[in-house]
């Protein structure tokens, strides 16, 4: 070959022609075809490269390049070639009896559109037949199928699924999920005791049952809370009266628990609670005297709830003045002294209640309440209960599960006058015998006042009291339905005959257990005996 526009010199161009000649075969080891691979084959033997020999039929391909990533010691795939069923080295595919999502292995990349798809498996293609020779017109291979142009989009990145033609590969046990660990064992019972030694033993308290709204086989008529306050005097605000009081203590060996609460047909209507109640205790140590009053004021009038008060404060300043002598009479058990001191305190009190009706231009009769107390004694030695009072109610006395009504009954004269005892005498000191009585009615003489209406009697007990008994004094709102209705007592019974007393909360739930016919107030004091 010569330089442009130079002159050919003769043979040192022979080589040219004879490489480049078309009647000159072309160059290579062997006489097969030309073809790429033919190309490739002798471009390779040029540089110095082994080749072996092999048929004319079987294709010449190169070694794969050493130390390239993701190849094989497999013959690479021509581009219009099928994919291989083989899966490569670094393709890592869960096993059928995998679960998505817990792969062994995590791929390095994401798939790309030229990558093999490592679950496409299949029989291999056989490999192309040599190309024709130079003789012949070359056809050319069919286009190879369109490659996506975007990844496939894999469920998760550690988990490609199968084609469904592609028969599960074996299960690999390196890549296998790791089995879940067993539920750790219930501890073993622990070993009996030694012969000499016993087992603690761990009692739980027993529940007690929830306090019942109503007993009877009806429920009442009035809702059981309250509805409507009372009214009240802006001018006068001290007058009001609370709907519930509740109070208790413990001394020497007795547990207090006192309330008053409104009834269910005052709560409905509005109208303010008839009952008092007061609590005090008067002196320290055990010569202390502690004073339970609560007071009933009359019904329908207006001032009742007032006329209570006063009662129980009259009653509570009178004890007060007089404690240490109460207290000793009650230590040493001189009964005829207590009767005749608090009978005389307790008229005092009512007296004043009355006179005080008089100032404020009332009826003594409107302005009245019945008034009952309990005494009880500090001293720890000392078990005797004194009750006092007058006007309706209850005393009663739960021994060994059983209510007793210890109420003091009044005896009544009943009868005609017998002769010699209150009846009037036969005759006049002169000597005048009487006649027939015609009982016309003798009217009232102008100059004599008028009688004053007959009295409630008073009423006086005292009681020993043993231990586990349970005292109860109670008005007339909550004697009436423990007289009339057996299944109160005998739930009350149940309650109250536990070892400890009752709480505050409780002993006013239970104290609130209703009965249709009894909607009036409730006030009652109950003891304990430790």
């Amino acid at each position: 070959m010569s330089q442009q526009g130079g002159r050919p010199t003769g043979h040192d161009d022979d080589w040219w022609r004879h490489l480049y000649d078309d009647s000159t075969d072309d160059t290579g080891p062997t006489p097969a075809p030309d073809s790429l691979d033919d190309r490739f084959a002798s471009a390779a033997g040029a540089v110095g490269d082994p080749v072996d020999e092999r048929p004319a039929s079987e294709p010449v391909l190169p070694a794969p390049r050493a130390g390239a990533a993701g190849v094989t010691d497999t013959a690479r795939r021509a581009p219009w070639e099928p994919p291989s069923a083989r899966l490569t080295d670094p393709v890592t595919f869960p096993t059928a009896t995998k679960p998505p999502g817990r792969s062994g292995q995590v791929p390095d990349r994401p798939p790309t559109a030229g990558a093999t798809s490592p679950a496409s498996e299949g029989p291999t293609e056989p490999p192309a037949t040599a190309a024709p020779t130079s003789g012949t017109p070359e056809v050319p291979p069919p286009a190879p199928p369109p490659l996506p142009t975007t990844p496939p989009s894999w469920p998760s990145p550690e988990f490609r699924p199968a084609p469904p033609d592609a028969p599960p590969r074996p299960a690999d046990p390196a890549l296998a999920p790791p089995r879940p660990a067993d539920p750790p064992l219930p501890p073993p019972p622990p070993a009996d005791p030694p012969s000499g030694r016993t087992a603690p033993r761990i009692e739980r308290p027993a529940t007690s049952p929830r306090p019942r709204g109503y007993v009877g086989s009806r429920p009442p008529t009035y809702e059981a809370e309250p509805v409507a306050l009372p009214a009240a005097d802006p001018d006068d605000l001290d007058d009001l009266v609370a709907d519930t009081v509740l109070d208790g203590a413990r001394y020497g060996a007795c547990t207090l628990r006192a309330v008053s609460v409104r009834g269910d047909s005052a709560r409905y209507r509005g109208e303010a609670r008839r009952d008092s109640l007061l609590t005090a205790r008067f002196g320290t140590g055990e010569h202390a005297l502690l004073l339970v009053a609560m007071a009933t004021g009359a019904r329908a009038t207006p001032g009742a709830h007032r006329a209570a008060a006063e009662a129980c404060h009259w009653i509570g300043r009178a004890v007060g003045r007089s404690h240490a002598r109460l207290v000793a009479d009650i230590r040493d058990g001189r009964r005829g002294d207590l009767k005749s001191g608090l009978h005389r305190l307790t008229d005092r009190s009512l007296g004043k209640l009355r006179a005080s009706a008089s100032e404020q231009g009332v009826d003594p009769e409107e302005y009245a309440a019945g008034l009952r107390c309990l005494l009880l004694s500090a001293d720890p030695e000392c078990r005797t209960r004194v009750f006092f009072g007058v006007g309706p109610g209850g005393l009663f006395r739960l021994r060994d599960g059983e209510w007793q009504d210890i109420e003091p009954q009044v005896a009544e004269i009943k009868g005609e006058p017998v002769m010699g005892f209150g009846s009037p005498p036969s005759e006049t000191p002169e000597g005048d015998r009487f006649t027939m009585d015609l009982g016309i009615p003798t009217p009232p003489s102008p100059y004599e006042p008028a009688p004053e209406p007959p009295r409630e009697p008073f009423r006086f007990r005292t009681s020993v009291a043993r231990p586990g008994d349970t005292l109860l004094l109670c008005s007339g709102g909550l004697a009436d339905p423990l007289r009339g209705e057996p299944e109160l007592g005998d739930y009350l019974a149940e309650r109250w005959s536990r070892p400890e007393p009752p709480g505050l909360a409780a002993f006013l739930a239970d104290s609130q257990v209703r009965v249709k016919g009894y909607a009036d107030d409730r006030t009652a004091a109950a003891v304990w005996e430790a």
